[in-house]
């Protein structure tokens, strides 16, 4: 067995197709200063018909993954519109008398080259970007054909040493069963895309492989915990397709419950919303129950392209999510890049801690030219539904009274400009750092509604990066002190009479749904993929005995404890459901 990462869930069963990796043959005579010009020409017809192509793609793709995925092709035409990008191949030209695809090739290595170099996860996945642009450009110069996957054969699991979106963009659902790509990481275009498509994706396997995969080979993979079986024992492959049959029914009998209302056996409705960064993932979370979207990340607007989003698209991209909820809240949360969320066409400052510096809030306030942008589009997109606004990493009520203060400018713009917006809109922050928990009754007093943002609460409460491997042991979301932090924080609410939600992973645990009941919290929003599960548990689960078992865990002094009790109480839970 090779242990991959997990990319996209799924397991998938078939024989392997292996893709072939760029290889061109590159002209090696010199040319002359005379055909500078002829060489020049052919550049840019060469970015005029890979721009043409690359447009074609998104257009292609839009109704199959969603308009905000399809954004991941603007990067791409940024790419050929960077005047970095030609000035760099036509400096080879000029410099070293080299031909077009020459001087494209050298540029595509120099900047793979740069980017790779930084020790930064998300510059290394544009370096594929700009390898895949490239490699389109110099299809395009060398009269190359597309490298195609096969169409009319048995579905097959695709390898690849790297995947770009532009391959990707291509693959037919029905003809691929699964994924596996040599290197890659689960933030890479190519994840996003394989998520959205459905297809079960392992990256990361090329220091695991003793000899390479051929194509032919029958593999088993798994998704979600990074599996890949190559020429297993029957056994395995049995073993694997039950598993696969299981999820399959399983998933097919939990939305028979998507319409369902989610109370408790003993009356208590906690509504269950959805995290979302798109239009298409909203499609899935309602097609799975929720009550509405409890976190928009919309710093999924700003990214993959090369400026920053104008207010008339942020606010058809509002209005639209807000008008397919139909009434249902939509909690929409400003921009949140920072940490390890970068904008390609906004340089950040470099820094030794950049989850603890210049980031969301904190960067709104000092740009309160695109803050107010922001706020306008949001507020135009209150008009359309039930819109609320929430203000990311608040440590502070000065940082609520000046975030507020710029609203209510946008506010007096609008009006100035008879523009409609929901004059009673809700305003909320999320409690992520341990200052805003330490104040929780204090800010209570400033807003509508809490969120608690369990991950970056967890990280900043524990000193601990859960990014670092070498201390990601000691990322616990059971630890005493967050249960103690979680009970303040809600208690604070309830006393201001202010109502509360939780937004982070820990939202769509399951281990964690007795807490949450027994602090009486208003909602929980999740990934839409755990919705069902957390409502199948939430119809079984009673708040009263919830409130038992919360009460036990104040005397627990580790995190072993607290789950322990948490455990024992599932199973009690599906014992006496299995018991009818």
């Amino acid at each position: 067995m090779i242990q991959g990462i997990g990319a996209s869930a799924g397991i998938a069963i078939g024989r392997s197709f292996v893709l072939p990796n760029w290889e061109w043959e590159l002209p090696e005579q010199k040319i002359d200063v005379a055909d500078f010009a002829r060489e020049f020409e052919r550049v840019y017809e060469g970015i005029r018909t890979s721009k043409s192509e690359i447009e074609q793609i998104k257009d292609e793709l839009r109704d199959v993954v969603g308009s905000e995925e399809t954004h991941i092709f603007d990067a791409h035409i940024a790419i050929l519109d960077d005047p970095v990008f030609m000035n760099e191949i036509q400096g080879i030209i000029q410099r070293q008398y080299k031909a077009a695809e020459v001087a494209v090739k050298e540029a595509i290595d120099h900047f793979v080259t740069m980017f790779d170099l930084l020790d930064d996860e998300y510059m290394k996945e544009r370096a594929l970007d700009i390898k895949d642009v490239g490699n389109r450009l110099l299809k395009h110069l060398l009269g190359a054909p597309e490298i195609t996957l096969p169409s009319d054969t048995q579905p097959f699991i695709l390898i690849a040493k790297e995947l770009s979106p532009s391959q990707l963009a291509h693959i037919n659902p029905q003809h691929v069963l699964g994924i596996v790509t040599l290197a890659g990481s689960t933030t890479s275009h190519s994840a996003i895309m394989a998520r959205a498509l459905g297809v079960p994706l392992v990256v990361g396997v090329e220091t695991k492989l003793a000899e390479p995969i051929q194509t032919g080979q029958t593999l088993v993979i798994d998704g979600t915990d990074g599996s890949v079986f190559i020429e297993p024992e029957q056994e395995i492959i049995q073993t694997y397709t039950e598993l696969h049959n299981r999820q399959t029914e399983a998933k097919q009998r939990l939305h028979g419950i998507a319409n369902h209302r989610p109370v408790t056996p003993d009356g208590k409705r906690l509504e269950l919303a959805a995290n979302i960064s798109s239009f298409k993932e909203l499609e899935i979370a309602l097609s799975s129950g929720a009550h509405g979207v409890g976190l928009f990340r919309t710093e999924f607007l700003y990214m993959d392209r090369n400026r920053f989003p104008k207010e008339e698209e942020q606010f058809e991209v509002y209005r639209s999510v807000a008008e397919r909820l139909a009434g249902e809240p939509l909690v929409i949360r400003t921009l949140d890049v920072g940490g390890d969320k970068q904008l390609d066409y906004f340089e950040l400052p470099e820094e030794d801690n950049p989850f603890l510096g210049y980031r969301a809030i904190r960067i709104s306030l000092d740009r309160k030219d695109l803050f107010k942008t922001q706020l306008r589009a949001i507020l135009r997109a209150s008009h359309y539904g039930a819109v609320k606004l929430m203000y990311p990493l608040i440590s502070s009520v000065d940082e609520v009274r000046a975030a507020n203060a710029v609203l209510n400018e946008a506010k007096l713009e609008l009006e100035e400009a008879g523009i409609p917006y929901d004059k009673g809109m809700k305003i909320g922050i999320m409690i992520e750092v341990p200052a805003a928990v330490m104040i929780a009754d204090l800010l209570a007093e400033e807003v509508d509604f809490f969120s608690i943002g369990t991950n970056d609460l967890v990280q900043f409460t524990l000193a601990v990066d859960r990014m670092n491997e070498e201390i990601s042991h000691l990322y616990e979301p059971y630890h005493p002190a967050l249960i103690r932090m979680l009970k303040m924080t809600v208690e604070a609410a309830k006393k201001a009479g202010i109502t509360v939600g939780v937004c982070g992973e820990l939202a769509g645990d399951l281990r964690a749904l007795p807490i949450w009941l027994s602090l009486d919290v208003d909602e929980l929003s999740m990934s839409s993929h755990s919705i069902l599960q957390v409502k199948q548990r939430l119809l079984s689960t009673s708040q009263e005995e919830s409130g038992e078992v919360f009460e036990k865990l104040h005397s627990c002094r580790t995190s072993t404890e607290i789950l322990a009790l948490l455990n024992a109480f599932m199973e009690r839970v599906d014992k006496k459901t299995a018991n009818g």
